[in-house]
């Protein structure tokens, strides 16, 4: 494979130069606008609330391949703690290895420079017959609400197709190659909130202890063992991530006490039946003649998704192979993504660089790697348009 025409670490050191922390772009749109103009794009600002992203095509015709992806990025935290500046993109040695520094560079400004720089190496040769397309949000590390999810709405309204679609999230545990998202579980967090009446500990008849009955809620939620696992997918989960009371003394029962839970769930579920059985167990929970209340609140992030073998994740693997010599594995593991969104519309599967350092200080990636990650991305390109009008079978 050849190395990419355009240098994606100089497009990824100028994208980390971008404070964009989300949901502020910073400036970061603008430098992807000014690399994919010049190759031919036509780009799209589409805003909804305070969040920008861009919707980028070349062509006109089916198949669309798209890339989705993000250039917001969580805080820096302390900046002091960084060996190099969070926003500075220096490049400097890593236990000997040239690395790119900043926040951003593997989640996932370096994924964004890598697919830019791919469509330059992969248009030398002439524009396919169909379309290529980006769309990068900036509100994948914030609410998920103004970003992707809107602006496929927004192309569904107009007619507008993704036929295939590649996001370019950091899947990789180890190494480059090691692993292809092809789905992921769903998401559900919950609060339950039991409100009693405070009283004096040595005379609890006067009172309404909220504890023991939210201790109760709790282990009638864990005592379900919600599956062994699905087709594709490993076993849910439910975990308690939260148990709060904030009671400063020991002879006072508190008003109200009050725990979070967080499930991540395969397709043997879904959000709303899960939902169900909390608010159902919750309430079992309340026992007769408690002079209290018990009150929940459930958001679901989003519903597992499954790309099966044989369609887009095969090609990619197949590119994968080709460039780091690994067979990666197609998994389902992890958090969520906003390929959760885009699995509404089309097939869609998860590559980009290695997990390593992301959301952390020092985040870094070798600039081997960055470049690695544009030659699979460009195989990636050839091999989809090498194939039928219809795309990956």
């Amino acid at each position: 494979m050849t190395a990419p025409s355009a240098d994606p670490v100089a497009l990824a050191q100028a994208l980390i130069r971008c404070p964009s922390v989300t949901p502020d772009e910073a400036g970061a749109l603008d430098v992807l606008e000014a690399a994919l103009r010049p190759l031919g794009f036509a780009c799209e600002r589409m805003k909804f609330g305070d969040v920008d992203n861009l919707w980028a095509r070349l062509g006109t015709e089916s198949p669309n391949f798209c890339f989705a992806g993000h250039v917001d990025v969580v805080p820096p935290g302390d900046e002091a703690a960084w060996t190099r500046p969070p926003f500075g993109a220096e490049i400097a040695d890593d236990n000997g290895e040239e690395t790119l520094w900043g926040r951003g560079a593997r989640d996932m400004k370096g994924a964004v420079a890598a697919f830019a720089a791919a469509c330059a190496d992969f248009l030398q040769d002439g524009a396919p017959a169909g379309s290529i397309s980006l769309l990068i949000t900036c509100d994948e590390e914030g609410p998920g609400v103004d970003g992707t999810k809107k602006v496929l709405e927004a192309l569904a309204a107009r007619g507008e197709r993704i036929d295939h679609c590649l996001v370019g999230e950091p899947t990789n545990p180890e190494t480059l190659g090691d692993m292809i998202k092809t789905g992921r579980r769903g998401s559900l967090n919950a609060r339950l909130r039991v409100t009693g009446v405070q009283g004096h500990a040595a005379y609890p008849d006067a009172a309404a202890n909220p504890v023991p009955v939210l201790l109760d809620a709790l282990a009638a939620l864990r005592a379900r063992a919600l599956d062994a696992g699905a087709d594709g997918f490993q076993p849910s989960n439910l975990e308690i991530t939260s148990v709060d009371v904030g009671n400063p003394v020991t002879n006072v029962i508190p008003a109200r006490a009050e725990a979070r839970l967080n499930i991540r769930f395969n397709t043997h579920h879904t959000g709303a039946d899960l939902r169900d059985w909390i608010e159902q167990t919750a309430q079992g929970a309340v026992p007769n003649g408690f002079a209290g209340r018990m009150e929940t609140e459930i958001h679901i992030s989003g519903e597992p998704f499954h790309t099966p073998p044989g369609q887009l994740a095969d090609l990619v693997a197949a590119c994968v192979t080709a460039e780091t010599g690994r067979e990666p594995e197609l998994s389902t593991s992890g958090g969520t993504s906003d390929a959760r969104f885009i699995a509404n519309y089309a097939p869609v599967c998860e590559f980009g660089l290695v997990g390593k350092t992301i959301h952390q200080v020092d985040e870094r990636a070798p600039l081997e790697e960055i470049r690695g990650l544009a030659r699979i991305y460009t195989a990636v390109l050839q091999r989809y348009f090498g194939q039928d009008a219809g795309g990956p079978a």
